[in-house]
């Protein structure tokens, strides 16, 4: 996350390419003070394009060709924005986002990568599979394969004869062979030779090797459509194919024609020796989506990646008033084509190679590019090659969100020293019920639920932050089997630089749409508010509703005996935010559980009102031991948790396991009143080293783990247990039964947590 206060710039990178990696890398190895970086991205997730047709040949896995962003991004103090980029708004300097309000910039910079030319031929979209966005062609392409009878013949049809479509033709038929097929190939080109590179030689030796593997050429051959069983070219012949793959020319990305950009003839944004949009000192651009005005330039990822390390060069001088460096491209350069079955070819000039050898220093070279950007290994454990955290001076950083709170034992100390409150017969649950929200009987015998809530930033996005926070306030009146109506928030927004009141008010304008896009669609009103500064950005919440008339009002005072324990969200939450603020977690399980946490308990209230539930609390930044326990006390009974059923965030229980904690974790563990089946092992705070503990072990931390907008715990009778999980999980809540209530005992805990 970026240091509170002190902004002075917004830089950001839209596209994470070949030469957005590279900046990435060199901001997180020399932070530049002062300067906001935010990547936007339509998948966190980027395929290396040089490594695609060695996933096709089976050479490597896809894990080999990605670079996660995300941890990447968050070695670099980078927000990331996960939604496609719509539209460039330079007179505003804001980039228009997809599903959520637009950003703001001092100096932007695109690296898309492009599309493919042709797709809106007849059929193309439907029938073929293009190579661009690569990750879903690779996706695509593997199901295909899947669906293939061992043994049959396999026509495929290759669209295009560039690079790309010369190394798919070889590679495609080195696997369909590998696995047993009969391949048929046809390599289409519409032109009247190939061209996969500036090497005439590599061109003579592509020719070569796909007349010797029976790949047929067919040149100038133009496309007119696409149908399930093959191509329909111009002059009207049929070219048969049970695949057809299109590897045509780049196109542009969509959101150069949506944005006011100087562009060529062929639609790309023109840009200058410093790598400057034509006419703009605050916008670049490389890589596929530009057009370098010097000098025509072809579209190979070589370019993109030669110009990461000038880009990020002037990324940083723009930003500080600094000249610019030009960018030179380099006249040649070596070209190496997978050619499939552990074979490659290259060229560079008047030299040219092909086969074992040729493979092997590809592979090389692939693979040393790729470890500069992996921080992560495909298991989640962080890359032995890549810098740790602690090397590159990023210091523990207390956690945000529901892990940022007072410790319970402090909160108790403070609350028992208080004297009751009068005496007031309206109120139901009051400053001493120990309950999720208070409740209160109106003049009409109705009941009003209130409750108020709030934290620290967990995640440097204030949209999203502030949608987590009011989907965990509601959750509060969620729990009571309430419905709330109106809301009123509270944001401390950090100061800005030299009290820059524009540059103060977009953080507090991006917090606000995002509790906005919480709380419209739950029909919750908000009112008003107040704002303040503040080292950083902190907001609250405060809840009003009522019961449904008629209907009983939920607290977690009234489990007995005998009912079973159902937990509606998983565990981990904790964890998972903790690893990510230091670029431990991988794209996927954080992506994923920030989709979770911008779901409310609306549903899963309303199913345990319906169920008559007898007791529920909303588990959140005390976990779920504790919030187990206040149950268990308020109830006079005991809880039985069974530790194997718990269901757990993708990723927790690794990270756990790794050694990583939230900064709350040790005081929800201390004094915990719940008895253990063994000593749990493993740091106590958030360190990536230390050893792994056992299984056992980790499903015991899992239950001190603090939640931000957790589920709701549930007790209710064991004979109503099913039809309350069917009914939570037809409403989409992965909801699991994790326990039993017992009698309380004389003298044992009021939580026992049972080991497999």
């Amino acid at each position: 996350m970026a240091e509170a206060g002190g902004i002075e710039r917004e830089l950001l990178l839209v596209g994470g390419g070949h030469a957005h990696v590279q900046v990435l890398r060199r901001f997180a190895m020399a932070p530049e003070p002062g300067v906001h970086l935010t990547l936007v991205v339509d998948t966190a997730e980027a395929v290396y394009s040089g490594m695609v047709p060695g996933v096709v040949a089976g050479d490597h896995p896809l894990s080999d060709a990605v670079i996660d962003c995300l941890p990447l991004a968050r070695r670099a103090r980078a927000r990331v924005i996960v939604a496609e980029a719509l539209r460039v708004d330079l007179a505003a300097r804001r980039l228009e986002v997809a599903g959520r309000p637009p950003l703001a910039f001092d100096v932007l910079s695109l690296n898309l990568g492009g599309s493919v030319a042709g797709l809106s031929l007849p059929g193309v979209r439907e029938h073929a599979l293009a190579t661009r966005p690569i990750g879903a062609f690779v996706s695509r392409m593997e199901e295909r394969l899947a669906q293939l009878e061992p043994g049959s013949r396999v026509r495929v049809v290759v669209v295009g004869a560039g690079g790309a479509g010369c190394e798919l033709s070889l590679c495609v038929e080195a696997r369909l062979r590998e696995e047993g097929l009969e391949p048929e190939v046809e390599l289409l080109s519409g032109t009247a030779d190939l061209s996969p590179g500036p090497s005439a030689g590599l061109g003579r030796l592509a020719r070569r090797e796909l007349a010797a593997r029976g790949v047929r050429l067919r040149f100038g051959q133009r496309v007119a459509s696409v149908g399930k069983d093959g191509v329909v070219l111009e002059d009207g012949q049929a070219v048969e194919g049970d695949l057809v793959l299109w590897a045509t020319g780049a196109a542009p990305p969509a959101l150069l024609g949506a944005s006011e950009l100087p562009r060529d003839e062929r639609g790309f944004v023109r840009v200058d020796e410093q790598l400057r949009v034509v006419g703009r000192s605050d916008v670049f651009a490389v890589g596929d989506c530009a057009a370098f005005d010097a000098q025509p330039l072809s579209k190979a990822g070589v370019f993109a990646v030669r110009q990461g390390p000038v880009l990020a060069d002037n990324l940083r001088r723009a930003l500080v008033g600094r000249p610019l460096r030009a960018y030179r491209p380099q006249r040649d350069f070596v070209v190496l084509l997978n050619a499939g079955g552990g074979r490659a070819l290259g060229g560079r000039g008047p030299f040219h190679l092909s086969g074992r050898l040729a493979w092997h220093w590809k592979r090389w070279l692939d693979r040393r590019f790729m470890r500069r950007f992996q921080v992560l290994e495909p298991s989640g454990a962080p890359a032995p090659t890549f810098p740790s955290p602690e090397s590159m001076g990023m210091e523990e950083m207390p956690c945000g969100g529901c892990a940022a709170k007072l410790g319970p034992v402090s909160l108790a100390a403070a609350l028992a020293r208080l004297p009751a409150a009068p005496k007031d017969p309206r109120v139901l649950l009051g400053l001493d019920a120990a309950d999720d929200a208070a409740a209160v009987r109106g003049p009409s015998g109705d009941v009003w639920l209130a409750t108020v809530d709030g934290f620290r930033a967990f995640t440097d996005d204030p949209y999203l932050v502030g949608q987590v926070a009011a989907i965990n306030a509601v959750s509060d009146v969620h729990a009571k089997g309430g419905v709330p109506a109106h809301a009123l928030a509270w944001v401390g927004v950090p100061d800005a630089e030299g009290g820059d009141d524009a540059r103060a008010g977009e953080p507090l304008y991006q917090t606000l749409c995002g509790i906005r896009a919480a709380l419209d669609p739950l029909g919750v009103s908000l009112l008003g508010g107040h704002t303040t500064t503040s080292d950083e950005l902190v907001v609250g919440i405060t809840v009003f509703g009522e019961m449904p008339e008629g209907s009983p009002l939920l607290t977690n005072a009234g489990a007995r005996p005998g009912d079973a324990l159902i937990l509606t969200k998983p565990l981990g939450s904790g964890v998972l935010l903790a690893a990510d603020m230091r670029g431990l977690a991988p794209a996927r399980q954080v992506l994923a559980l920030h989709r979770r946490l911008v779901l409310p308990n609306d549903e899963a209230g309303r199913i345990a009102r319906e169920s008559a539930a007898h007791a529920v609390t909303d588990v959140s930044g005390f976990g779920l031991a504790r919030h187990a326990a206040e149950m268990a006390e308020a109830s006079g009974v005991a809880l039985e948790v069974d530790l194997a059923a718990l269901p757990a965030y993708d990723g927790a229980l690794d990270a756990l396991a790794r050694g990583v904690r939230s900064s709350f974790h040790a005081s929800n563990r201390s004094e915990a009143p719940v008895a253990m089946p063994g000593p749990a092992s493993g740091p106590s705070q958030g360190s990536a080293a230390g050893a792994r503990a056992d299984a056992a072990d980790v499903r015991v931390e899992l239950c001190f783990d603090p939640q931000t907008a957790g589920g709701l715990l549930i007790a209710l009778p064991e004979a109503r247990a099913g039809a309350l999980l069917d009914a939570l999980r037809q409403a989409g809540q992965p909801a699991a039964r994790i326990g039993r209530v017992l009698p309380s005992g004389a003298d044992g805990p009021p939580v026992t947590l049972l080991g497999s």
